[in-house]
């Protein structure tokens, strides 16, 4: 585990910073206003005279999809190993305006049809709301985490996108 060291800036924000391996400093200036300052310079302590210095100015945005694509590794793998479970499929549906669950409740999958499908979570902007129940309106714009067989899953997509179940048969629990 890296020792994250944090040092308050009066007037400015939150100095969030740590160490690497190789002897350099990796931070964040966290400002008041809402932007951030990625900083990296290399440690003085070698003896040389000259510390290289990198700084980068993030907008809020730019710092949530930095912070996204550096911690979403992690998540990624977690997720890649859970898509290694025979017949299990995690996927993500993003919901459009002319989407048929835009401006809707989520409902009970399995009453409209859908059985052996589990909405995880619908995320929308920065908060995921997990385990929805089935009156949370979803809307355009929100992701849909949605776990079941390939099929299913696909069945649900269908279903989320178009109102209407595609017919393939008679749709059973999974087991059963």
């Amino acid at each position: 585990m890296v020792d994250v060291h944090r040092v308050k800036l009066p007037g400015v924000g939150v100095l969030h910073s740590f160490y690497t391996d190789d002897g350099g400093k990796c931070g964040v200036i966290t400002h008041r206003s809402g932007h951030s300052d990625l900083i990296s310079f290399a440690d003085v302590s070698d003896g040389s005279d000259r510390a290289e210095k990198v700084s980068l100015r993030l907008n809020e945005d730019e710092a949530h999809t930095l912070a996204e694509l550096l911690g979403g590794t992690r998540i990624t793998e977690g997720l890649s190993k859970l898509d290694e479970v025979p017949g299990l499929a995690i996927d993500w549906f993003s919901v459009d305006y002319d989407d048929a669950i835009a401006g809707k409740p989520l409902g009970d999958l399995t009453r409209s049809g859908v059985v052996g499908v589990t909405v995880v979570a619908v995320v929308r902007g920065d908060a995921a709301n997990p385990a929805p129940s089935p009156e949370f309106t979803v809307f355009p714009g929100d992701t849909l985490i949605v776990a079941g067989s390939p099929e299913k899953v696909a069945r649900a997509f269908s279903f989320y996108r178009s109102g209407a179940l595609a017919s393939s048969g008679v749709d059973a629990p999974p087991g059963g």
